[in-house]
């Protein structure tokens, strides 16, 4: 059996699952956040469940609309609260401590072989730590309240085996965007996508939930990268929780493997209004933007504030361009603090904002007018959003994004290289 497999065979309490088989799997972790905590409340009101089935295992956290820039936001959110209160959840995570995706790992809510979901699609980020993580519905989310418990279909493997060395200001942005390149929007449909390979082993805790994080925007239902002294090294730091080790069998037979080697990738780029719109940096060199954003779940982690940093330290941002620039939790955004990076960005002319998903769902503190055109960090690109249908959006890698910021324009972060 596959790990992941093993995992569901574990939660379902049965010897042996294979892919296509429904099971019905104990669920580790729940998560909430502010845009789809309001619709969970309802859909739970709806069912007539006078209790939640494990308050210690269900997590809530203000993200997306943070502060609250509508009265609408900020009407959501007191219904959210009030529910909080009504059934006295305590693993609450108000507005400032983060995106979901990176506080759920960094507070310790994320283990090897845990059964994790969220009411958001990048839940798939959480396979970086080795457990199947993988989004629903409000709806659904009402009854994992009630039961602690969902069915799901056992995925089929997608197996990515990464080699080679990546290139200097390479990064693992642009290695998702590679893939997403040859196997599409809809190359891994309901699979689970495991990253596996020399070159994943030396990839960041950082980079590895890039990679991740962004599977579903190849239809991957999960994601899973086997844990090694890394991952567990993360997780022994975050949680006291015992987990066993988790590994796929020898014979275990992929739907699919695909070989990769990185040691001539370039900088890429996906062009709207497309994930899989990829082109290399040098073939988009030149066009102008308006707004650069470094941040969000794919952008806004330490490793890639640092680059981004380490590319600014001495420019400014051109002036008919504005960057934001937004840490993915208060825990990284402290120790950006600690090591100057956020004095470079302010003294490059970047505007810094609270960590949360900021304009990446068209929310608040930088969304896009008709027309406008910005390069962004974030994981998708299609029309809307990042505010105006008609405004475009680019998606690219820290390093990209931070030379871009500099000249103006698309620019080939390798001319930074020092």
């Amino acid at each position: 059996m596959h790990a992941i497999e093993k995992i569901l065979a574990r939660a379902s309490g049965r010897e042996r699952v294979q892919a296509g088989e429904i099971v019905n799997a104990k669920v580790d972790v729940a998560m909430i956040h502010d845009l789809t905590g309001p619709r969970v409340a309802d859909s739970f009101a709806t069912l007539g469940a006078e209790k939640v089935w494990d308050k210690s295992k269900i997590v809530i956290i203000f993200d997306h609309h943070v502060p609250p820039p509508t009265v609408e936001n900020a009407e959501g959110q007191k219904r959210l609260r009030e529910f909080i209160k009504k059934y006295g959840f305590i693993n609450v995570y108000d507005g400032g401590t983060g995106i979901c995706h990176q506080v759920l790992p960094e507070k310790g809510h994320v283990w090897p072989g845990a059964v994790v979901v969220g009411t958001d699609s990048h839940m798939t980020t959480h396979g970086a730590f080795g457990a199947f993580s993988t989004g629903i519905g409000h709806t659904e989310m009402a009854c994992v309240l009630a039961l602690g418990e969902l069915w799901f279909k056992v995925p089929e493997v997608l197996k990515f085996n990464i080699t080679g060395k990546m290139p200097q200001m390479v990064m693992a942005k642009d290695l998702m965007l590679k893939i997403a390149s040859e196997i599409g929007e809809e190359g891994a449909l309901y699979k689970v996508t495991e990253f596996a390979g020399p070159v994943i082993r030396e990839m960041s805790i950082d980079g590895r939930m890039v990679l991740c994080n962004m599977s579903v925007e190849v239809g991957a239902k999960a994601s899973f990268i086997e844990p090694d002294e890394k991952t567990l090294a993360y997780i022994r730091e975050r949680t006291e929780k015992s987990y066993p080790p988790i590994t796929t069998d020898d014979d275990y037979e992929y739907e699919d493997i695909i070989d990769i080697d990185v040691s001539n990738l370039e900088p890429l780029i996906a062009a709207p209004h497309s994930i899989a719109n990829v082109k290399s940096v040098n073939e988009l060199e030149g066009v102008e933007i308006d707004q650069v954003l470094i941040g969000t779940c794919t952008g806004g982690r330490m490793e890639d504030l640092r680059i981004a940093a380490k590319i600014l330290k001495g420019h400014r941002v051109n002036r008919n361009t504005r960057l934001i620039v937004i840490p993915a939790s208060a825990e990284i955004y402290l120790q950006a603090v600690k090591e100057g990076l956020i004095n470079t960005f302010i003294e490059a002319g970047a505007i810094i904002c609270p960590p949360g998903c900021g304009p990446c769902f068209g929310g608040h503190m930088g969304v896009l007018a008709a027309g406008e055109i910005c390069l962004s960090t974030g994981n998708r690109n299609f029309k809307g959003r990042m505010g105006s249908i008609d405004s475009l959006i680019y998606l690219a890698s820290p390093a990209t994004a931070a030379a871009s910021a500099i000249k103006g324009r698309i620019t080939d972060p390798r001319k930074y290289i020092k």
